[in-house]
């Protein structure tokens, strides 16, 4: 057990196979557990079957400081079957870390945004974990950076709130998943969220995305897909939409919605997209 840490729990930096399990971190001023390094490199920590609960970011800052599970340049990292709750900003967040698997976790009462994959990064897969209680449940972007090739499947995400720890850039806060280049999204459920319940590309920064088989219920907008010119392909198919006010599937530009429901006109003359055989109720 380690609590009342200054600023993290615990803090690696160029590890080589490290294993870092079964800890209980909490209360900790800035951090839970960190794995850093210098440059971005193979890193090969295995993060698992921690608790991780009550960290906050007394530094400030925007995401680099609040996060429970955090790696940073590093890669090769397996992020798996740890229950992560009250944290300030992430349940666990990575920053240009590529070969990334963060599966099977638990994330409660996150600040922002519960898992989150960012900046440059190639190859993260975000599966089989629950988000319960965030600002945004779980981001795969960051396109503009490099940030690319993901898979985002068999999560539960539910119960976004519109409000986080600082005043929100646009879109703003209450999105279930977001996604945007290189990356498929498959099999989640999201429910509760009160912006968007998926988010498929930020202007033109969206590249091959398939958004398949996955429930939406209560929402804001549904789904929300880029429609600004340059944007690349993206698949929306086969998903089910319950409860969406604002439209099932919204073409947007930028934050600004401009087409009609795309579930019922299909991609209405967006070559780039696909839109075909979602249900919406």
């Amino acid at each position: 057990e380690i609590s009342g840490a200054a600023d993290a729990g615990i803090y690696s930096v160029e590890a080589a196979g490290l294993e870092i399990s079964g800890n209980t971190v909490f209360d900790c001023a800035n951090g839970g557990i960190l794995v850093h390094r210098w440059q971005a490199a193979e890193d090969g920590t295995i993060v698992s079957g921690n608790r991780v609960e009550c960290i906050q970011a007394r530094s400030g800052g925007t995401g680099q400081n609040g996060n429970g599970i955090n790696a940073f340049r590093a890669g090769n990292v397996v992020i798996s079957g740890n229950i992560v709750s009250d944290c300030a900003f992430s349940a666990i967040r990575a920053n240009s870390a590529s070969n990334l698997h963060i599966t099977g976790n638990t994330c409660s009462r996150s600040g922002e945004t519960a898992l989150y994959s960012e900046f440059s990064f190639e190859g993260a897969i975000v599966s089989n974990n629950i988000v319960d209680g965030a600002a945004n449940g779980i981001s795969i972007v960051n396109f503009n950076e490099g940030g690319r090739m993901g898979v985002c499947s068999g999560n539960i995400v539910r119960n976004l709130s519109t409000s986080g720890p600082y005043p929100a850039d646009a879109p703003g806060f209450g999105v279930g998943i977001s996604v945007e280049a290189d990356t498929t999204v498959s099999g989640n459920v999201v429910e509760n969220a009160p912006l968007y319940g998926m988010h498929i590309g930020w202007g033109p920064f969206m590249r091959n995305v398939v958004a398949t088989a996955n429930i939406i219920r209560k929402a804001g907008t549904g789904i929300a897909v880029t429609v600004v010119e340059g944007a690349g392909t993206a698949v929306v198919s086969d998903n089910v939409i319950d409860g969406a006010q604002n439209g099932a599937i919204v073409g947007h530009r930028w934050a600004e919605p401009v087409t009609g429901d795309l579930a019922s006109s299909g991609d209405a003359g967006y070559a780039h997209l696909t839109i075909e055989r979602n249900h919406v109720s």
